[in-house]
């Protein structure tokens, strides 16, 4: 089970662009991988192809590949820097049941997620 998931806000800790923060957009669970928006940019070249529409024209695109989940760090809420992540269980009362809810902590902190 991935610490990180999509739409949290994570800086690069590792690599090329170490220090660079951004939204997670994609979490990739079978390589261990995610997309972070603005990071790992890439060009690609496009060949000019026909859709539906035929709006589709070739070039040069930059696009965002994926980097490793090991390379990121979720951002602490309150300091607005990396943090490891934990784990706290506490009981909600639903539908007149009570169960137990995994909820995640910025270890830095100890605030939630």
């Amino acid at each position: 089970m991935a610490k990180i998931k999509k739409g949290d806000l994570v800086v690069v800790i590792s690599g090329r662009d170490k220090g660079q923060q951004g939204r997670v957009l994609e979490v990739l669970t079978e390589t261990q991988r995610v997309v972070v928006e603005g990071v790992q940019r890439v060009t690609k070249h496009t060949k000019a192809g026909q859709s539906a529409r035929g709006t589709r024209t070739g070039g040069i695109e930059t696009v965002e590949a994926p980097i490793h989940i090991s390379n990121v760090m979720l951002v602490d809420p309150e300091t607005k820097k990396g943090t490891r992540v934990g784990y706290r269980t506490e009981q909600v009362e639903r539908d007149g049941r009570t169960r137990n809810v995994r909820v995640r902590v910025a270890k830095r902190s100890g605030k939630d997620i």
